[in-house]
């Protein structure tokens, strides 16, 4: 990881974390509830999506208290479908980031309750964001609705579970991963892109860079469950390969998928050379993205 991307990391990783918790902390609900929900959040992860959040508003020179609290719902949402994903109706998993699923934790039904009750709250933390125009608040609900929903992420796992049946060729593959994966990291650039108030055109940019990102991101983790470890990835390696699932690798061969990989790489740099501002920021997200091992 380059020095200034480590250096942002550490120092906002915290300030995210901290704000998230505090937004479950501080709602009246069940304890027990709330126990399974922070259980999930502070297992750990790498924190990209908020961390998007934040580097987008930071190019701009703009303010990160807001980039916390979009960005603690962003993660909110993907936490919730890896609680989800993990319960024995989707993937049944008993390990996620090192550590036990949720359901194993807590059952099946709370933990399906938690992930239900981080996916609304989401939302919620948005709309109450005061220092924010209600013009900005109702359209990063409404591009969240999207991403996380039947249109974006949901829509990809319904896809990903038909391409368990068959092998899917390429585009397909890329749709269910556009969706999947990429949409939440989209939502996330271009979350940044709307609380710094970028143009029209960079917005653009962002958004072209964020599809390729979202790409490489998902190439990188079909690589990583053949070449990584159970104790590298945190979670059960090689799942894919005995559920005969649709991956890169699968597709392309492993080195095919290594060339893709770099092939959105590239793309997603070119796409921040239409920007004027600096972003060598987002460019070290991209290499962490394409050269990380879990």
């Amino acid at each position: 990881m380059e020095n200034a991307l480590k250096q942002f990391t550490l120092k906002n990783i915290p300030q995210i974390e901290a704000t998230m918790y505090e937004l479950v902390e501080k709602i009246q609900a069940p304890a027990h509830l709330k126990e399974s929900m922070l259980y999930s959040l502070k297992a750990g992860g790498k924190r990209i999506r908020p961390l998007f959040v934040a580097a987008v508003c930071e190019m701009y020179n703009q303010p990160l208290e807001a980039s916390y609290t979009v960005g603690s719902a962003v993660e909110m949402i993907h936490t919730y479908s890896l609680i989800h994903d993990d319960l024995p109706c989707m993937d049944d998993d008993d390990l996620r980031r090192g550590k036990p699923t949720n359901h194993v934790v807590y059952g099946e039904a709370l933990a399906t309750l938690a992930g239900d009750a981080l996916n609304t709250i989401a939302f919620g933390v948005i709309a109450r964001l005061n220092d924010i125009p209600a013009e900005k608040r109702i359209e990063l609900i409404n591009l969240l609705s999207v991403a996380a929903g039947a249109e974006g992420m949901v829509g990809g796992q319904i896809l990903d579970m038909d391409g368990e049946k068959r092998l899917l060729n390429l585009q397909e593959l890329e749709t269910v991963h556009v969706n999947k994966t990429g949409a939440l990291l989209r939502f996330s650039i271009e979350s940044g892109a709307v609380l710094a108030g970028a143009s029209e055109s960079d917005r653009q940019a962002l958004v072209e860079y964020a599809h390729h990102i979202g790409l490489a991101f998902q190439i990188q983790d079909d690589i990583l469950d053949i070449e990584g470890t159970s104790e590298q990835l945190g979670k059960t390696a090689g799942k894919d390969i005995v559920s005969e699932k649709s991956t890169y690798p699968a597709l392309l061969t492993l080195e095919g998928a290594k060339n893709k990989l770099n092939e959105h790489y590239d793309l997603a740099i070119e796409a921040l050379r239409k920007i004027d501002i600096n972003t060598s920021l987002l460019q070290q997200f991209a290499q962490y993205i394409v050269r990380r091992n879990n």
